[in-house]
């Protein structure tokens, strides 16, 4: 990692700038502006998130945003409506005063004068989907955006929902995530006396987002909104689009590629939920700051800098590996394709009755499958957040609890790249059932690591936004597309297709246990394969990792000594716990003198026998402290379900100092219609 500490612009950095809202609602800003922007003006880069601006994302947004400015842009963070120091109330994420107000900080951005009239976007993650978002909404001064793991489709790619399956990992887990931002003060160095009215003001208007996510269990209006697949033709602003193979917000890279009438161009490395300059598991890091301001030049400065000759989707092709829980750099090689999809790969498909071999088939090639509950505790995180715990360990223990179909000993390497598919015929004992496929990569020693995985509750076969129950004992037809992967399986190991029920904590249980059965004969796994000259002839390189000098807080002990991830099974209930501790950050003194303490646990808890003992928890602890000012959060969020409906549970509690500040439970009570 290189620190780079000057730059050719010099810059001012106006940290409480507020942006005005149609409403009268302020928005806060910090601008890194060039010193000559005055008299030389200079394109806008936004970053807009609810992520708190002036402590959450403060070591981050130092990384980036005092580089671009010193390569002569404004660079701008914004904490959206009702977060960090922003006025107002947030309703949801994504919501349409979200977008509406993304669209007037565009437009201020561009009337400045400082400002040329053109603005960028960027962001991971969250502003990584707002900067889709908007860029469907066509603003004049947006001409260019970078989004980095985010996606295309809300509904089939987010936290939400998984193959039309609850996702019972992170529907409760990032609403209580969210629900403990939401419960966060502003800060009166920022906004001076106000910041306890706003606070009991958005106090008061909370509502946990997992009592809306839940009321949409299938792809309806409410997940088409801010979906830009809906109609990709909509977004004319150049994309670079940016993901991980160790993050689930990769599918959008190589859907983006193909779909979008925009300039548009692909990067896949084999980075977590991060930005590809941070140093976090798995690497290798590239210099993605120096990479993207190639893009802003071409697209909002007009200069040639080449970085439309690149090949349309740069790609990290990664070779096989032992499982381990993480990788400091994760082997492999760069891969530049010119077109998606490539012509450069062919199919590869395998019946489950003949090319596959598995144990499980009867005479009549139809397997059953009945797994345990607790199958899928070795699934990991869902999105992999750089830590040492967060990638799936070896398999071998969860494939013993599958049914397994599996190749002879490869004789030639296979590369997968793109999206595996797996067409089923299947027969299900009760009128609601999920299918969950693991594509392992199986070494010589038996050691299995996981490739890439697909689910389809069986109630969507005929679409998302349709619900189909099963008629017991009726054979249909399905498919799951696996997410999207690139990996060499070398000759002398095996391809494993591990099939199951369930997947607990990713996948909630449907109300009532009931087994399914394939049939094989009728049931085909297709997998594509890059010609490996591609490979050895591929030239894509990057440069070192840089940035721009750290911020300067100080870390503190942790609040809680615990492992990052525990599995606990007690023999006698036959019931399994899984603790995870998400580790954003811990304890963190701020240059400005702000001590900021975070503590967050997640619980999953199931028997293995009964669906209906699922339980979710997320657990926040979190103080602000700067002087005499004291503030406290705590926040928990439970849901549990019976057959016919969840049932969830959340409490805010806040304190000024010792003195409680703010209490509330929220309890309700949702209909199952096809989770």
């Amino acid at each position: 990692m290189k620190i780079r500490t000057e730059f050719d612009r010099t810059v001012t950095v106006l940290t409480d700038v507020s942006i005005p809202m149609r409403d009268g609602t302020l928005l806060a800003a910090t601008i890194w502006l060039p010193d000559d922007a005055e008299a030389s003006p200079v394109p806008a880069l936004l970053e807009y998130l609810p992520y708190r601006r002036s402590d959450w994302t403060g070591p981050r947004d130092a990384q980036r945003h005092p580089w671009y400015a010193g390569n002569g842009y404004a660079s701008v963070r914004v904490d959206m409506r009702g977060s960090g120091d922003s006025q107002g109330l947030m309703l949801d994420e994504y919501h349409e005063q979200e977008q509406a107000d993304g669209l007037e900080v565009i437009a201020w951005l561009a009337a400045q004068p400082w400002c040329t009239g053109k603005v960028g976007m960027f962001g991971i993650s969250w502003g990584g989907f707002n900067s889709l978002q908007l860029a469907a909404e066509r603003p004049p001064a947006l001409a260019a955006i970078v989004t980095v793991c985010s996606t295309d489709d809300r509904y089939a790619d987010d936290v939400h929902y998984y193959g039309g399956a609850m996702l019972g990992i992170d529907m409760s887990a990032w609403a209580g995530t969210m629900l403990a931002f939401q419960s966060r003060p502003p800060d009166p160095a920022h906004v001076g006396d106000a910041w306890r009215s706003m606070w009991a003001a958005r106090l008061d208007a909370l509502r946990p987002f997992s009592e809306i996510w839940l009321a949409h269990q299938e792809r309806d209006d409410y997940w088409r909104h801010g979906s830009v697949n809906e109609d990709y033709s909509a977004i004319e602003a150049a994309v670079l689009a940016v993901g991980g193979w160790a993050d689930p917000y990769r599918n959008a890279v190589l859907r983006l590629v193909d779909k979008l009438d925009a300039p548009v161009k692909g990067i896949v490395g084999p980075w977590s939920h991060q930005y590809p300059d941070i140093q976090r598991t798995p690497g290798p890091t590239i210099g993605f700051l120096q990479e993207t301001l190639r893009w802003w030049d071409h697209w909002l400065k007009g200069i040639d800098t080449g970085v439309m000759d690149e090949p349309a989707l740069r790609l990290y092709h990664q070779e096989s590996v032992r499982p381990a829980t993480h990788y400091p750099v994760r082997e492999g090689s760069w891969v530049g394709l010119s077109s998606w999809p490539s012509a450069d790969i062919s199919s590869k498909t395998f019946s489950l009755a003949s090319d596959l071999r598995s144990l499980a088939t009867d005479a009549s090639n139809v397997a059953l499958i009945d797994t345990p509950q607790h199958h899928g505790v070795d699934a990991a995180r869902w999105f992999p957040f750089g830590n040492l715990s967060d990638l799936p360990p070896d398999q071998r223990a969860e494939d013993g609890r599958s049914v397994v179909f599996e190749t002879p000993v490869l004789t030639s390497d296979i590369n997968l790249l793109g999206f595996a598919r797996l067409t089923l015929r299947v027969s299900s004992t009760a009128a609601r059932a999920t299918v969950i496929a693991r594509l392992c990569d199986v070494a010589p020693d038996g050691s299995s690591t996981l490739i890439t995985r697909g689910a389809i509750n069986l109630l969507h076969r005929n679409g998302m936004d349709a619900v189909d129950e099963l008629i017991p004992g009726e054979f249909v037809d399905a498919a799951i597309e696996f997410t999207a992967i690139s990996w060499h399986v070398p000759a002398g190991h095996k391809l494993r297709l591990a099939l199951a029920t369930t997947y607990w904590p990713w996948i909630w249980p449907h109300g009532e246990r009931g087994s399914v059965s394939i049939d094989a004969a009728a049931s085909i796994l297709t997998l594509d394969d890059l010609d490996p000259a591609v490979i050895g002839s591929s030239r894509v390189s990057f440069e070192e990792a840089e940035q721009s000098s750290p911020m300067g807080v100080t870390a503190g002990p942790p609040p809680v000594v615990r492992p990052e991830r525990e599995v606990r099974y007690e023999p006698q209930t036959e019931s399994y716990t899984v603790t995870v501790d998400p580790n954003y950050g811990g304890n963190r003194i701020f240059p400005d003198g702000l001590h900021f303490s975070e503590d967050a646990l997640e619980t999953y808890f199931i028997e293995q026998n009964d669906p209906l003992t699922a339980r979710a928890e997320s657990e926040w602890r979190i103080s602000l402290e700067r002087g005499e000012w004291k503030t406290s959060i705590h926040t928990h969020s439970v849901i549990t379900a019976t057959r016919h409906a969840f049932e969830l549970a959340s409490t805010v509690t806040t304190f000024e100092g010792d003195e409680l500040f703010f209490e509330r439970t929220y309890r309700t009570s949702i209909p199952r219609t096809s989770a």
